[in-house]
This record gives C-alpha cells, sequence and structure tokens, in this order.
C-alpha cells in the first residue's frame, strides 16, 4: 500500500506515539490520571499537558494563548460563535475555498459576505476597499488544492476594516511559518500527531464567549476534561515538525519535482507557485476520478477533501476556481509528506497513469 492523501491525514510520528504511551498506562501505571485532579498523578499529567501547550504555541505567533480542543472543527465553532456569542448577529467575511467548519459555521451565525477567488485560488485583499466586516476569515494553505493565500496583505486589510483576524493554520502549521492574526486553529493528525487533538490559538487580548458549559477546563473557553495522551502526542509532532521544517521542505521539494514530472500530461488546479508543494491537484477531462480510486486500490489518494466524500457534488474549491462539474469530477488530490519516498511516488505514479488511460 502507497499512502498519498497527507491533506485528509499524516501518518502518525514514531516521536508522537512514543510521547503518548506513557499517559495510557492502566492499573500498575501512573500516567492514567486527570490533569485536573489535585494529586500527584494528577499534577504529574497537567505538567505533561503544559509541555505539550508550550510545544504547540512554538509553531504558533507569540503574544497569545493556546486552547485544546478536540479538532480544527471544534477550534473553527470556538472562534467563531465564541466571536458571534459576544454581540449581535456579526458581519463576517470568508474566501469562497474555505472548509466547510468555517463557511458553514460563518453562514449559521453570521451576515456571511463570500469573497470570490481568481483561477489560481487567490484573494485579492485590495477588491473589498467598501467591505465593513468584524472578523475576516481565511485558510491559509488549502486542503483541495494547496493554494497558500497572500496573508500578509490579508491581515492588513482586516486590520484596516477593523476587523479580527481569523486563520485556518491546519494545512499550514508544522510545515510553513503561519500567519499573524487574532485567531488559528491547528489540527494534530495533519502534522503526524494522533486524531481527536485540536488547538485554538487566542491572541491575547481577543475576548471570545464559552460556546459550551461546564467545568471550564481551558481558560473557561472550553470544558471537559482534558486527554493527557493525545496533548502529549501532539506535543512531539508539534515539537518535531518545528525541529525538522526545513529538511521536510527539501525533501517535499524533491517529491514535488518528481511528480510534476510523473504527471506532465496532466492540467494543474490551483496556482503552481503560490502553494504548498505536498498538494499535487490535477485533472484529465474526460476521467472518472472515483471510478480511478477504484481502480487504483493500491494506492491512497483522493478526489478532494475527505470530509465531503460520498457527497457526489463536485467540490466547491475546484468550482470557485471556475472548472465546470465534468473537469472538477476529473481531478484528483495526491498529497505527500515527511514519510513519502520517491519509490512510492514512482510506483504510484505508474499505477495511476496506467489506469487513467485504460479508462480514455
Amino acid at each position: 500500500m502507497i499512502y498519498l492523501d497527507y491533506q485528509a491525514t499524516t501518518p502518525l510520528a514514531p516521536e508522537a506515539r512514543d510521547a503518548m504511551l506513557r499517559w495510557l498506562d492502566g492499573p500498575g501505571g501512573e500516567g492514567f490520571g486527570n490533569p485536573h485532579s489535585p494529586h500527584r498523578m494528577g499534577r504529574a499529567a497537567a505538567a505533561a499537558v503544559e509541555l505539550a501547550r508550550d510545544r504547540v504555541a512554538a509553531l504558533l505567533p507569540p503574544g497569545g494563548r493556546v486552547i485544546f480542543t478536540s479538532g480544527a472543527t471544534e477550534a473553527l465553532n470556538l472562534a467563531l460563535r465564541g466571536f458571534a456569542e459576544a454581540g449581535t448577529r456579526p458581519a463576517i467575511a470568508c474566501s469562497a475555498i474555505e472548509h466547510a467548519a468555517v463557511l458553514d459555521t460563518c453562514h449559521a451565525v453570521g451576515d456571511t459576505e463570500i469573497w470570490p477567488v481568481d483561477e489560481d485560488g487567490l484573494l485579492d485583499p485590495d477588491h473589498w476597499l467598501e467591505s465593513r466586516p468584524q472578523l475576516v476569515a481565511a485558510m491559509q494553505v488549502n486542503n483541495e488544492i494547496g493554494v497558500i493565500q497572500p496573508m500578509v496583505d490579508l491581515h492588513r486589510r482586516a486590520k484596516a476594516m477593523n476587523a479580527l483576524f481569523l486563520v485556518d493554520a491546519v494545512q499550514a502549521a508544522g510545515k510553513v511559518e503561519v500567519a499573524q492574526a487574532d485567531l488559528i486553529a491547528i489540527s494534530a493528525h495533519k502534522l503526524h500527531g494522533p486524531k481527536g487533538i485540536g488547538a485554538l490559538w487566542v491572541r491575547n487580548g481577543v475576548d471570545l464567549h464559552s460556546t459550551s458549559t461546564g467545568g471550564g477546563q481551558e481558560a473557561d473557553l472550553r470544558s471537559g476534561t482534558l486527554s493527557p495522551a493525545l496533548i502529549a502526542g501532539f506535543g512531539a509532532a508539534a515539537a518535531l515538525a518545528k525541529e525538522q521544517l526545513a529538511a521536510d521542505a527539501v525533501h517535499i521539494e524533491g517529491l514535488w519535482d518528481t511528480a510534476r514530472n510523473l504527471f506532465a500530461d496532466w492540467t494543474l488546479n490551483g496556482s503552481a507557485e503560490a502553494r504548498w508543494h505536498g498538494n499535487l491537484n490535477i485533472r484529465r477531462d474526460g476521467l472518472d476520478a472515483t471510478r480511478l480510486i477504484s481502480d487504483v486500490r493500491d494506492v491512497m489518494f483522493s478526489a478532494g477533501s475527505a470530509c465531503a466524500s460520498g457527497s457526489g457534488r463536485p467540490s466547491h474549491v475546484l468550482r470557485a476556481i471556475g472548472l465546470d462539474g465534468s473537469q472538477a469530477k476529473s481531478s484528483i488530490r495526491l498529497g505527500f509528506g515527511r514519510y513519502t519516498t520517491h519509490d512510492e511516488l514512482e510506483t504510484a505514479a505508474a499505477l495511476i497513469n496506467t489506469a487513467a488511460e485504460r479508462q480514455m
């Protein structure tokens, strides 16, 4: 099996797994304590949580605090709903290629303006000079086409409009420098950590309302007992990502060059330059991507967001960059990263290209 679906989830780093094991110990061990308990086991678990919090924070801008959540979807909901709870239905602006966790929540809590993107998938920060949103939401690295938005200019525009800036950095954290913002959502399993844990970074001075009631364990913003095991794994993955940032980037650039040559007959979706090169979204007009995925069973790849798989609807991201329904359904996404080898990529390309030729 060859895994090329890094945007859906990344392989768990061995270092993250090792960090988790101590906090999964049952009877006879001391790692299963509640981190909110006052006794020795609880204090040890709490210390592990705080160490991980520092490690995750090291991936993010200075001047804020990390609130642990169950994942990026909860983090984004906490940001948007926590902001909306502070007043009347707010004016929110977001791009047309945001994740459903942003798009659907924006529509649910605010008067939302959808900002279009060009054929490369990029926003023009100066296009909305007359807009007056109270919050702007933008995904730094798009999960479907890998396009990197002009975050410095978007942050500048948001500040000029006196709006809070929310960044979905799920595909950015641990890969590129995370943008300056007021609120940042990230997820552990997209940077070789475990599933079920994420975080919302909140800039100092930004006030949110809690969206749930309970013990208020996370700075009175989020309630529920924290999992030391998941959080320790998240922290270890974050520390490793920071340590290997440059080496990972070099490796992925090499894989990108190889992949572009292996799929030279395919059309690239989205910008080739303003892009995270661990994401290759390509198409061959007339191809049935769903059938291709079924035919190439030994290669794990996708036709877009895992969250929207099975819906039968063309990707809203591909439609937003101008593709019609047929073109969107003939597109595939290949994601690779730290643990992908060039040999795996070459074998996968041969299988995919052979199956695609057979279809055509």
